[in-house]
């Protein structure tokens, strides 16, 4: 069993730092929020007060924060893990951040002798409760190998995509994809609602075919039962689809339907519906139609 550091204890970091503990792994924690740190410390794992003396303590330490600049500041400000470097100590991120971002701290962290795996996650809070994320990997394959016992706590799947910052790229994939499902998913629901059939029963009947997905089949009953906390929130998926943007300008892909996704979410964003699940983009249809997904279907 291996020492861990968990830096960042949101809903999902929260719930992977448990799964790590549930693996028999010894956890150190770090977090702005107290709170979380106190339940886990309840829970077994030991708190740290700084990035640096998180790393400084562990053989692996994992950071799960909002965006590029909070990772940066974690990884290489005052009091950050590269202050905490020693021999043989693995950074492992995951965070959706830039590329470029992954790509340069690991480049400064390989200076001090710490290898580096961007590792973005994928499957909901659900995924991460339950230890069946997918995870998707950049870096060296020695690292990802000595990591594989602690992705096993994590996920159901992991991959090593390539170099460092191949795995934010893959996540910027997934994202692509997650983005066109929850606008595809609200679109077909309120078209049910609107057309007056009962879209908990055209979701029934499409979820065997060629629609199936795994937001098909995770999202309506939460939608259904008028649950649209998170989850992932809509402005962290706003967020992802700029990195996605932003990717596709570094490299020149023309990106339209993600562009216009973006859109919808910062239409979200101005409503202030920034603390809801992504799939609360429905929202953003219901206003457009007129209606409501929980109103009486109208004969």
């Amino acid at each position: 069993m291996a020492k861990v550091g968990y830096i960042g204890l949101g809903i999902m970091g929260s719930a992977i730092a448990r799964n790590l503990m549930k693996a028999g792994h010894e956890l150190i924690v770090h977090n702005r929020s107290q709170e979380i740190v106190r339940q886990l410390v309840s829970e077994g794992a030991k708190a740290a007060l700084t990035p640096r003396e998180v790393a400084a303590n562990v053989e692996f330490v994992f950071t799960n924060l909002p965006d590029s600049p909070d990772v940066e500041k974690v990884v290489l400000g005052e009091n950050g893990i590269i202050e905490g470097a020693h021999e043989g100590l693995i950074y492992i991120d995951n965070s959706t951040i830039k590329p470029e971002m992954a790509r340069m701290i690991a480049a400064e962290l390989a200076k001090v002798g710490i290898a580096a795996l961007d590792a973005p996650v994928s499957g909901g809070d659900v995924g991460a409760r339950n230890g069946t994320l997918t995870i998707m990997v950049g870096g060296s394959q020695a690292a990802f190998d000595k990591a594989a016992p602690l992705f096993a706590a994590m996920g159901k799947a992991w991959v090593l995509v390539g170099d460092s910052g191949a795995g934010q790229i893959a996540k910027v994939c997934n994202q692509i994809i997650v983005g066109a499902q929850m606008a595809a998913l609200a679109e077909a629901l309120i078209t049910a609602q609107k057309a007056g059939v009962d879209p908990a029963r055209m979701v029934e009947a499409i979820k065997g075919g060629a629609a199936q997905m795994w937001t098909l089949d995770v999202k309506p009953p939460r939608l259904f039962a008028g649950n649209r906390q998170p989850g992932f929130k809509a402005h962290m998926q706003h967020k992802d689809l700029g990195i996605v943007l932003d990717t596709g300008k570094t490299y020149g892909i023309p990106l339209p339907v993600t562009a216009v996704i973006q859109q919808l979410y910062t239409a979200m964003l101005q409503n202030g519906e920034g603390e809801l699940d992504n799939s609360a983009i429905v929202a953003v249809y219901e206003r457009l139609a007129n209606v409501r997904l929980d109103e009486p279907l109208k004969p």
